[in-house]
């Protein structure tokens, strides 16, 4: 082999070396940094670049797109002396590339312990109930803190998530057994509730029902007082009608009024419940002609009306 050819194939693979050294291709999503014999000089942003060989080279290679971390389960113990074992999950994004690649040395390690001592602090300043129902208030905390702490980082915290609390199992059994406790409680309370609200309504129906009828009486009472009111006009008219004809001489007027009365009070012992046997008095065939006599006046002096004749006079001559 000729010695030119082999000096030629030796610059063309230096020409190689020294062109993929050269051009450096950074992709969509990361920052390359460059540095000068160690030292930074500037950020390569995605796409074509060119540096100088042997003087210049890449440094650190970020990933500027927003990542998880993974923090690992730990036991806690909280304000009042219970262990629970809680983890959680960390997104974070890297917003300035040169302070994520030389302020900290690895970069996930510092936010994964940083992540782990603060979730003991906040979790152990709370009582057991408060972990178990204020997960958000618990991610909130940690957020502020944990974003605060990197910040100097170029790191941005996004969220922070914890994804499981787990306590003893002790505790859990003695939570299910107040639940129920609180459960069957709520249910008694509930039936109690509406075992007074159906003697609320009970009792209001019966008030209704009282007072409908007393209600119910009291017009009873006025239509009995208005109809005994009315009777007695009505007696108090027939007896003064009675005692005019009286005044005028109509003998006929009294006996009518005597033996309306006697009648009445014939129909009322023949009605008598304990009455077995009735005794017509003596005088009864006499008062019976007598309202019959007046019930002939009467139909005469109906029958000249008609006719347009005068009335006879009933009063008695004197012999």
């Amino acid at each position: 082999m000729e010695p030119s050819f082999v000096v030629a194939i030796i610059l063309a693979i230096a020409g190689l070396v020294l062109l993929t050294s050269a051009v450096k291709v950074v992709p969509q999503g990361y920052n390359f940094t460059v540095e000068n014999f160690g030292r930074y000089t500037k950020t390569l942003n995605p796409g074509l670049h060119f540096i100088v060989p042997f003087y210049q080279r890449v440094g650190r290679k970020m990933n500027m797109m927003e990542s998880v971390l993974d923090i690992p389960t730990q036991e806690v113990i909280t304000k009042d002396n219970a262990m629970v074992s809680c983890d959680a999950v960390v997104f974070i994004q890297v917003i300035d590339p040169v302070s994520a690649a030389y302020e900290v040395n690895n970069l996930q390690n510092a936010i994964q312990n940083l992540s782990l001592t603060n979730i003991r602090t906040v979790v152990g300043s709370m009582d057991l109930d408060e972990v178990l129902s204020n997960r958000d208030e618990i991610n909130a905390r940690l957020l502020s803190v944990v974003d605060a702490a990197t910040n100097p980082w170029g790191v941005k915290v996004t969220r922070i998530e914890i994804a499981d609390l787990t306590p003893p199992a002790d505790i859990t059994e003695a939570m299910a057994r107040q639940m129920k406790a609180e459960r069957l409680k709520r249910a008694e309370i509930l039936t109690a509730e509406g075992d007074k609200q159906s003697a609320i309504l009970k009792a209001e129906g019966q008030k209704q029902s009282q007072i409908l009828e007393a209600e119910g009486r009291r017009e009873a009472a006025f239509r009995d007082a208005e109809a005994r009111e009315r009777e007695a006009e009505a007696e108090a008219k027939a007896t003064a009608m009675v005692s005019e004809a009286i005044a005028k001489g109509d003998v006929n007027a009294i006996n009518y009024f005597l033996g309306q009365q006697y009648v009445t009070a014939f129909e009322k012992l023949a009605t008598a419940q304990n009455q077995k046997t009735v005794i017509i008095p003596a005088e009864f065939s006499s008062i019976l002609g007598t309202i019959e006599g007046i019930k002939g006046l009467a139909d005469s002096a109906a029958s000249s009306r008609n006719n347009g004749g005068t009335v006879p006079s009933t009063r008695r001559r004197e012999d």
